[in-house]
């Protein structure tokens, strides 16, 4: 099973987003500290789940952080996360 795969699984059983979107970035990273030969090392995710809802930003990236935390311990070097409730806006760059 690849890390992606995983990740899905992780994020869906803990957060049961009605989004998410997993991005594979580790090419982007090719020679920076935690790169590995064959990527699934750097991932961006969007989720959009209601567990969000008036949570800070700080405490949805603990919540995206705890339901990955085996993959990020030995397989997963960064997760960039943006985490939302249901029918809020993304943030501008």
């Amino acid at each position: 099973m690849t890390v992606a795969t995983e990740l899905r699984a992780a994020l869906e059983r803990t957060l049961t987003p009605s989004e998410l979107e997993i991005v594979d970035e580790s090419a982007r990273h090719h020679g920076h500290a935690g790169w590995r030969e064959g990527g699934e090392t750097h991932f961006a995710v969007r989720v959009v789940s209601a567990s969000f809802a008036g949570r800070s930003r700080l405490e949805r990236h603990r919540l995206v952080h705890a339901a990955a935390a085996d993959l990020l311990r030995e397989r997963i070097h960064a997760l960039a996360v943006t985490a939302l409730a249901p029918g809020e806006a993304p943030a501008k760059p």
